[in-house]
């Protein structure tokens, strides 16, 4: 069958089998190979891949189930210039990687969570955790990927233009909110 996805942005055009999983187009296919295959039964997390904005695994996709959607991998994180996300960064800084084979799934489901609370509160370490119980290390211990998560959200607050909470009035602002605008240089 023919398919056509958007790979990090350039679009695919290739035929598939229909029993072909994701995973495998990325790797053999796309020479792609920052996504794992790690356990092949979707739970080590290693092979996690973003499909239209929501973290996946890749080896649970099959290919055609894919079609006309776009993918997000490890190698989309970086710049062209080769600089790190603000996620990576911050793993890095953390020591959050250690043998790094668990790493781009790591990052590719995380990256989803930092992007979704950036105009909002900060995830919890316990919601942090369980963003992780689809990925298994077994060298960090997960505490320093913890805190290199907790280090990108609030990086990721810092740029994003502040919002007033949905329980706060029309036409009222929340003194943090206030706050928080003023010192971005926002108008309140």
């Amino acid at each position: 069958m023919d398919i056509t996805l958007k790979v990090n942005g350039r679009p695919e055009q290739f035929s598939a089998q229909p029993n072909e999983l994701l995973v495998e187009r990325l790797r053999d296919g796309l020479g792609l190979t920052g996504t794992k295959v790690g356990c092949d039964t979707g739970q080590c997390g290693t092979c996690v891949v973003r499909l239209d904005g929501r973290s996946v695994k890749s080896c649970l996709v099959l290919t055609a189930s894919a079609a006309g959607g776009e993918v997000a991998t490890i190698e989309g994180e970086t710049t062209r210039g080769g600089e790190l996300s603000g996620l990576q960064e911050a793993l890095r800084q953390e020591h959050g990687t250690q043998c790094g084979f668990c790493t781009p799934g790591m990052v590719m489901a995380l990256g989803e969570l930092v992007d979704a609370t950036a105009g909002g509160e900060a995830p919890t370490e316990p919601e942090i955790r369980e963003w992780l119980t689809g990925n298994l290390c077994r060298c960090t211990g997960y505490h320093s990927v913890v805190r290199g998560v907790q280090r990108a959200c609030a990086a990721a607050r810092a740029e994003a233009p502040a919002t007033v909470p949905a329980t706060v009035p029309a036409g009222a602002a929340e003194p943090a909110a206030v706050a928080a605008a003023t010192a971005a240089g926002q108008e309140v």
